[in-house]
């Protein structure tokens, strides 16, 4: 059984030894690593897991075993970004992505088309608006509308150009 002295002093070994790698295990990260910011969080990472699993004391080759960590730390973090396609997202810069302000005229603008949109989903017959409900909010496909309806999949695909001819004609279009 480990004391509390002895726990104590394994903490302040690890936190010493740790300490000495920092800076060369940040640079280490910082070559790797396309956002140079990212280096002292997965810097931290690797301190976290190491003092997860082992005191500095069980380890005979600490800094071997630091930056084996940090391979690992930097393979768990490409394979994240991989599966969330992280290559892909784009930074939001709020000069370029800046909305539209909205002023009361536009406020008011927005609410009477929603009332035209309405006005003219209702117009439609009451099937023809169901399927087209059903395809464009629910977004369910032409095979499930007709089961849901006992109707065939050509009739819903009626019922969708009866609804989107209706809307552009009366409406301007199904925006």
């Amino acid at each position: 059984m480990i004391g509390r002295d002895e726990e104590a002093e394994r903490a302040r070994s690890l936190a010493k030894d740790s300490e000495k790698l920092r800076r060369s295990l940040t640079r280490y990260f910082e070559r790797r690593v396309q956002d140079g910011s990212e280096a002292e969080d997965l810097v931290q990472e690797v301190f976290v897991r190491i003092v997860q699993r082992v005191s500095a004391a069980e380890i005979d080759h600490f800094s071997g075993y630091v930056f084996q960590t940090a391979r690992s730390v930097l393979s768990d973090r490409q394979r994240r970004r991989a599966a969330r396609h992280a290559n892909e997202h784009v930074t939001f810069e709020p000069e370029v992505h800046r909305g539209e302000d909205l002023d009361a005229g536009r406020h008011a603008e927005a609410k009477a088309e929603l009332r035209a949109a309405t006005k003219a989903l209702l117009d439609l017959p009451e099937r023809t608006r169901t399927v087209f409900v059903l395809r464009r909010l629910e977004g369910l496909r032409h095979r499930e509308i007709a089961e849901r309806l006992g109707i065939s999949v050509s009739a819903v695909e009626k019922h969708m150009l009866r609804a989107i001819s209706y809307l552009a004609a009366n409406f301007g279009g199904t925006r």
